[in-house]
């Protein structure tokens, strides 16, 4: 399955509201570091440090004083000293002087006393008596020295931090909070980027339902690329063929209303005459015959035209030869051609079966062809060429006409065309609008130039390869 460009914009946005929440939570996480970072700043007023790992360190530092004693916690003492990644544990003895030798700060012993003998919840600070009656004190120091750190340095260099009493971490509903935010507000956007087209769609709609054909959708839609753009094109490519059959509706009404009001009025005109002269009843006879031929020839086209627009046929498809037919059409309008002092030549070899309505194809070839003979100069010749090309049926017409304006070349195959260029030529402007929905009917194309020193060239395509196959 193909992705479509609005997938792409729903993934992106989707991880860039995840980017958002990350980034929230990411915040929330560096503002609380830049908090132990400020408080570790100003921390040289605490004297002491607490918590779960001072208290695992003491423990461990009185087990090793229980068990081996001064020897042993003095090396357990300088093993994490020159470690430098456990807390300095300092061991004071009651004269006040440190194991190892190290200043200590007697504020902080102080303190570690204080807590030492009230037995603080927090377990900053341990007291140890031995069999001898010798007491230890052991506790961390929140600073120490730099000679603190290796045993045997000089003494008196600045007071660095070793650990700290932090502010409590990150609240856990800061990542919801964030999470929440970001999908709240990627969700608005997406809505709002989602709905507003469909809006446009919407009024676009009700505008057409209410008769306003000119509405369009893909302007107001900017330089939008998706789906949804794409919709507005289909909308508006529609919109314009609806405008288009309705415009071309009531211009073949007009059109209509007025090919039929000339034979009528004639045939008012007629028996009018008849009735203050009977005596011209004869001569008016043969004008109302003529005037119902007239009429009768002009519904007729109607109908097959009003037939041909609804794609549907009464009759069934048959097998016919298109070469042989185009032929059949040419012997015809040869006779045609020759009383009227014209000429018509056809060059047709092979053969092209194919399932075609026929009454529908050898109209549009009978109409294309006696179009050429009416409209070429007295005394040319009419060209006509039928002939296949791989799966597609060729039919060629050429006259020497007027021609046609190039403007007009596309409005020449329109219901009741009359250029301003064929003279006083008889006819209604159906016979090429009726060739034209003939050859749509069946798939084909039909199209029209002008020819080379003075003409028309109709050019008419007829796929067979499809027409065989709804043929079995």
């Amino acid at each position: 399955m193909r992705l479509g460009r609005l997938f792409w914009k729903f993934f992106f946005a989707f991880w860039l509201a995840l980017l958002l929440a990350g980034g929230g939570v990411g915040g929330a996480v560096w503002w609380h570091q830049q908090s132990e970072h400020a408080l570790l700043a100003g921390e040289e007023d605490h004297l002491l440090l607490a918590g779960p790992r001072v208290t695992f360190s003491l423990k461990a530092a009185v087990a090793v004083l229980s068990r081996g004693g001064e020897v042993a916690l003095r090396d357990f003492l300088a093993d994490i000293g020159e470690d430098g990644r456990s807390p300095p544990i300092f061991a004071v003895d009651a004269a006040g002087k440190e194991l190892l030798g190290r200043h200590v700060d007697l504020a902080a012993e102080a303190q570690a006393r204080a807590w030492a003998l009230l037995d603080s919840p927090r377990r900053g600070a341990r007291l140890w008596s031995g069999e001898a009656g010798k007491t230890w004190l052991l506790f961390v120091p929140a600073v120490a020295t730099v000679s603190d750190r290796a045993f045997g340095a000089p003494s008196g260099e600045p007071r660095i931090p070793f650990g700290r009493r932090g502010p409590p971490p990150p609240n856990p509903w800061w990542p919801i909070l964030a999470g929440l935010v970001a999908s709240v507000l990627f969700s608005a956007l997406l809505a709002w980027y989602l709905s507003k087209p469909i809006r446009s769609l919407r009024w676009a709609l009700g505008a057409v339902a209410e008769g306003q054909l000119d509405a369009r959708v893909r302007p107001l839609l900017g330089r939008r690329r998706d789906e949804i753009a794409d919709l507005a094109e289909d909308f508006d490519r529609m919109a314009r063929q609806v405008q288009a059959l309705i415009s071309s509706q009531r211009r073949l009404l007009h059109d209509v209303s007025h090919e039929l009001r000339s034979p009528l009025a004639r045939l008012q005109a007629a028996i009018g005459l008849v009735r203050q002269d009977p005596g011209r009843f004869e001569a008016t006879l043969g004008r109302i015959e003529r005037e119902a031929v007239r009429l009768d020839d002009l519904v007729g086209q109607l109908l097959t035209l009003a037939r041909l627009d609804s794609g549907k046929s009464d009759a069934p498809r048959e097998l016919a030869d298109l070469i042989d037919l185009a032929a059949a059409v040419a012997d015809d309008a040869c006779f045609e051609a020759r009383a009227l002092g014209r000429e018509l030549n056809f060059k047709g070899d092979g053969e092209a079966e194919a399932m075609v309505w026929g009454e529908l194809i050898q109209r549009a070839f009978e109409n294309v062809i006696r179009n050429a003979v009416k409209y070429t100069v007295e005394g040319s010749c009419v060209d006509v060429h039928a002939a296949r090309e791989g799966d597609v049926f060729v039919l060629c017409v050429e006259d020497r006409g007027p021609g046609v304006p190039v403007a007009e070349l596309g409005a020449m195959f329109e219901p009741f065309y009359r250029g301003g260029n064929v003279g006083g030529a008889d006819g209604f402007g159906l016979g090429l609008a009726i060739a034209r929905r003939a050859v749509l009917v069946h798939g084909g194309t039909i199209d029209a130039a002008n020819r080379d020193g003075g003409g028309l060239v109709v050019e008419i395509r007829l796929p067979i390869m499809l027409e065989m196959a709804q043929k079995g």
